[in-house]
């Protein structure tokens, strides 16, 4: 899937996601439909998934005027790139203290900065390919955060009803585009830094060509001898493919300061030297890498990986294939009450769409966990219990363990109606307890919700059961599709 039906899909992901007044389930199953008239029912799950976000953000654009705003946003970052680099050869070009008085310091013309910048830099992408390959280093990671925070406060501002909504989905494009983030600002920086060699070569030449520079050194500690192989060794590859030799000791002492009578101290062979050192050591180097990052960008933008394992992906694609969602419910100790038992089912059909099948199984009693056999079939586990009980790894442990399996492992629900009703529900008690169970799941790999299912919110419920299944680690997300 491509960068722009990518961050289509996981926009509608937000407005479905958070409860938007301006999106129902009347529109849901409408764009389910629309999507698949499009592309049939045995396309690819991006196709369909794609076409659904279409036709869903068609509609959606007249109820959220925030999102005319973000459409564009993609098509502007080459132009960010280009202006960057632009800056950066003007900059170059504006570096002109190479000397006063129209004379070059052999020791210290801004060439020798930028060029050990460049090496410096080298070397940490080089340390940081070796340690871990994959990983941004630090500078691109800084850039990466500033320019989301920037986006998602831009698309945020004025958006009113929607600020939930596009909240959720700078955190999700984040997450997913970081790859991509990363090779584009890692090529805006190669680019602008051969930007600024190349600026500065410019420079160089365009003021050799109406000011006659002169070149010359001095040092306190120094001495011809020191400065001549000095300047032999920082100049070796340029005077290697140039044939223009660094002069002896003897040469370089003449072009001390203050020179004798009748020195030719010529700036002309030693811009030479140091445009062509320029070239070898950070024009051609990061060109080359600005190219490795553009065609890693380009790969990135034209298959950006989707998280298609998690359930509210996996609930549109078996809705598209016809196929039910199957979950079971094991009470522990205690059986949820009809109107407990209503409130989770509807909860569960806005989460897993109206495909949903649904056990509430028999109650599981303490000490009898261990008696419950694993189950052999592909349905997704949920252990329900109550927040006032207190977490232990022999009684809910056990049964988080004996329902556990690598493509279905349980999520652990906890009703907190009775908790919360006797304490209150600013009593640091129930935040206290809802940590406990949190930690007590934490440590057994799955995830906790705490949900009122007598009185909760049902958008801000279903949001905490979606965070809770897509936090479980792997094992807690629905049955992959066949």
């Amino acid at each position: 899937m491509n960068e722009a039906a990518a961050g289509q899909v996981l926009l509608l992901r937000a407005y479905e996601s958070t409860g938007f007044d301006g999106w129902g389930e009347d529109d849901r199953a409408w764009a389910s439909r629309s999507a698949l008239q499009a592309v049939g029912e045995r396309a690819p799950p991006e196709a369909f998934l794609a076409a659904r976000a279409q036709a869903a953000l068609t509609r959606l654009a007249p109820r959220d005027p925030v999102l005319a705003r973000w459409q564009p946003a993609a098509a502007r970052q080459g132009a960010w790139i280009a202006a960057l680099a632009l800056l950066a050869f003007v900059a170059g070009m504006l570096v002109d203290r190479v000397g006063s008085a129209q004379r070059i310091n052999l020791l210290a013309p801004p060439v020798w900065a930028l060029l050990a910048w460049n090496l410096v830099v080298y070397l940490l992408l080089l340390a940081g390919w070796l340690r871990r390959p994959a990983a941004p280093g630090a500078l691109r990671r800084a850039v990466s955060g500033a320019w989301t925070r920037w986006r998602a406060r831009a698309l945020q501002s004025g958006a009113g009803g929607s600020a939930g909504v596009w909240h959720a989905f700078a955190a999700d494009w984040a997450a997913c585009s970081a790859p991509l983030q990363a090779a584009r600002i890692a090529l805006a920086l190669h680019l602008a830094a051969a930007a600024l060699g190349l600026g500065l070569i410019a420079g160089l030449y365009l003021r050799g060509l109406v000011l006659d520079y002169r070149v010359g050194w001095q040092s306190t500690f120094l001495q011809a001898p020191a400065v001549q192989a000095l300047l032999a060794t920082l100049l070796a590859p340029a005077s290697a493919v140039s044939g223009i030799a660094v002069p002896d000791a003897a040469g370089v002492q003449a072009l001390r300061l203050p020179q004798a009578e009748g020195v030719d101290a010529s700036g002309a062979p030693w811009i030479h030297l140091y445009a062509l050192q320029l070239m070898l050591l950070v024009l051609l180097p990061r060109l080359l890498l600005a190219l490795r990052c553009a065609l890693r960008a380009r790969a990135l933008g034209q298959r950006l990986p989707l998280p298609l394992h998690e359930p509210y992906f996996q609930r549109l694609l078996r809705h598209a294939q016809g196929g039910p969602v199957r979950v079971q419910v094991w009470p522990h100790a205690r059986a949820p009450d009809t109107a407990a038992a209503a409130r989770l089912r509807l909860l569960l059909q806005r989460v897993h769409g109206e495909g949903l099948a649904l056990e509430l199984m028999p109650v599981v009693p303490y000490g009898s966990e261990d008696a419950l056999a694993a189950p052999a079939d592909r349905a997704s586990h949920i252990v329900l219990c109550d927040l006032g009980a207190t977490p232990e790894p022999e009684s809910q442990g056990r049964l988080l363990r004996a329902l556990g399996a690598p493509e279905a492992a349980p999520l652990l629900l906890l009703d907190e109606a009775a908790f919360v009703r006797r304490f209150g529900a600013a009593s640091p008690r129930v935040d206290e307890r809802r940590q406990a169970w949190r930690d007590f799941a934490a440590a057994l790999g799955s995830s906790a919700v705490c949900i009122d299912l007598q009185s909760a919110d049902l958008a801000q419920a279903e949001a905490a059961l979606q965070a809770g299944l897509d936090a479980v680690p792997g094992a807690s997300r629905e049955p992959a599709l066949p």
